[in-house]
């Protein structure tokens, strides 16, 4: 859907009299939350968890997107909305309402500008969540949120933009090495999933090898086979109880996927504490972007060790319906890469949840082996990655001079 012309004019204009305002330095928001609404005396509600909400809520819709396209897109709308708030910070110079119109325009108009490009049928529900959040205050529509939402469209363009150059819409099949132990594909000519993923422009990372693990066991050696043996056993004896496991964290396409689980603990969050407009999309943005890096990073090492699945390493070992097959080689864990390094960052912002975050983290990748599909040094790997990633992407971001600082 266009916006109507006059409307684009107007924006355009806002855009150019705010073009030389910086009255406020581009740092990030920093791990501790201060949990402050600037004092203002209305009930107005944070924009970012319902534009998360949207991106979550589309991401199962047919055509469905499979977890690496939903990781992907969650990172895109994460960082455009703390980008676009940071912008609208730059603009406003001062506090109180007139701050926080701004930012909620900016979160509105960088969200529907990046999913506008990522659902494009769903145009007109994102241009109707804009108008809602403009009325939402008293004085509606406020000056200051559509002066914010022109920034954040700006943002939201050049965040569309480096999604069509990044690398994730190539199409790319590597070949993997033949004989024992490695990798085949689920049938006949179907692509590995991910392929393209070595050569995708990460947010942080330096390159995508940066954090890759060592070598699994090698196959047939005692190290292999006893890991083997631990998948047969459970696959011979699983309980309904690890059944059931395996099927609340499978999470596969047409679901929020792993990524989307992580977010929305991110929201329960961000509700459940009062955080900030900028602090909320400094969480989304950092969660987003860092557990795409950890994808990154684990497909490096996916295509390079070219494991061979549990399943096709003993044909007597079952998967469960729920978590089903995955057609990308086992080692590492893609799920626990994204799982830790996205608890990593929850765990910064809320150090008082580490113990609670790493419960779930460590049931997650349980899960993967109780559903029969990986071994368990391919979850050791998973969360060594993730971990790795998340630590560097948190103090990259940390130093104020990172892909989530606006320029």
């Amino acid at each position: 859907m266009r916006l109507p012309s006059a409307r684009i004019t107007a924006l355009l204009s806002v855009l150019a009299a705010l073009s030389a305002c910086t009255d406020r330095a581009p740092a990030p928001t920093g791990l501790g939350i201060a949990a402050a609404r600037n004092g203002v005396p209305f009930a107005v509600g944070l924009a970012s968890p319902a534009w998360q909400e949207m991106a979550l809520s589309h991401a199962p819709q047919p055509p469905a997107m499979n977890p690496l396209q939903a990781t992907h897109a969650y990172a895109l709308v994460g960082v455009a909305q703390y980008l676009a708030v940071q912008r609208a910070d730059l603009a406003v110079g001062s506090d109180g309402r007139t701050n926080v119109e701004a930012e909620r325009g900016a979160v509105a108009g960088a969200s529907a500008a990046v999913l506008t490009y990522l659902f494009p049928t769903a145009a007109q529900a994102f241009e109707d969540l804009v108008t809602a959040q403009a009325n939402a205050g008293p004085g509606q529509p406020q000056p200051w949120f559509t002066r914010g939402e022109a920034i954040g469209r700006e943002v939201g363009a050049g965040i569309v933009t480096r999604a069509q150059g990044d690398g994730f819409g190539v199409a790319a099949n590597p070949a993997p090495p033949v004989g024992p132990g490695y990798w085949t594909t689920n049938a006949p000519g179907l692509p590995v999933a991910g392929g393209q993923l070595p050569g995708v422009t990460p947010w942080f990372l330096t390159s995508a090898s940066q954090f890759r693990p060592a070598a699994p066991p090698a196959f047939g050696s005692a190290a292999f086979n006893a890991a083997l043996a631990e998948i047969r056993d459970l696959s011979d004896h699983r309980t309904t109880e690890q059944t059931n496991i395996a099927a609340y964290w499978a999470l596969n396409t047409g679901t929020i996927t792993a990524a989307g689980f992580w977010l929305q603990v991110a929201t329960d969050d961000i509700n459940a504490r009062g955080l900030s407009e900028r602090e909320a999309t400094h969480l989304y943005a950092l969660l987003g972007a860092t557990m795409f890096d950890a994808v990154i990073g684990c497909w490096d090492a996916k295509l390079t060790y070219w494991l061979v699945r549990p399943w096709k390493a003993d044909p007597l070992i079952t998967v469960t319906a729920a978590v089903g097959k995955p057609n990308h080689p086992s080692y590492p864990s893609g799920h626990s890469c994204v799982s830790e390094s996205g608890a990593q960052v929850l765990s910064a912002f809320f150090p008082e949840d580490h113990a609670q975050l790493s419960a779930m983290v460590e049931e997650a990748g349980l899960s993967r082996m109780y559903g029969g599909i990986h071994f368990r040094f391919d979850i050791d790997a998973g969360h060594a990655v993730g971990d790795d990633v998340a630590r560097f992407a948190i103090a990259a971001d940390a130093s104020g001079n990172s892909v989530l600082t606006a320029r």
